[in-house]
């Protein structure tokens, strides 16, 4: 159950995300403080910290998406390129296959951190709080296409 609520997500994030282009994604719109690529790139950011212990522990994905992608920072304090959309995709594919190679195991191991927020005793709860979290995500992108969307044509 846990992986299957983390695949529904991440497959319906990556499925309303590859109808999207570079120039909708750059947008910052009126009420929000940061763009759709920051918060593609912020879902895998932060999957990658808790689950493989990114930075430190990972190098599945360029250490410099830490300072892009990171909770506190907006894309006006971006000092390098950011990834392309392409780019971004393919990781978060390559995440979720990494995702589910798991074992059950793991998924029934406690977490040995402190997560800050949430009741999360096992790696399988850490899931689901994260697939919980990257469904307000995409909620949150698709309210900003929208958002775009209106502003475009207006």
């Amino acid at each position: 159950m846990t992986r299957k609520q983390f695949n529904l997500t991440r497959t319906a994030l990556l499925t309303y995300a590859s109808e999207l282009n570079d120039e909708v994604i750059d947008v910052q719109a009126d009420y929000f403080d940061t763009t759709i690529r920051w918060h593609l790139g912020h879902a895998l950011v932060t999957m990658e910290k808790f689950l493989f212990r990114y930075p430190t522990k990972s190098e599945n994905i360029p250490a410099s998406y830490a300072d892009l992608f990171s909770s506190g920072i907006s894309p006006q304090d971006w000092e390098e390129k950011a990834p392309s959309l392409e780019e971004l995709l393919k990781d978060l594919e390559l995440q979720q296959q990494r995702i589910n190679e798991f074992n059950e195991l793991f998924w029934k191991s406690n977490v040995t951190f402190k997560v800050p927020f949430g009741s999360v005793e096992t790696q399988g709860d850490l899931l689901i709080m994260l697939s919980f979290r990257e469904a307000e995500l995409l909620g949150k992108i698709k309210t900003m296409h929208q958002v775009i969307a209106k502003d475009k044509n207006e």
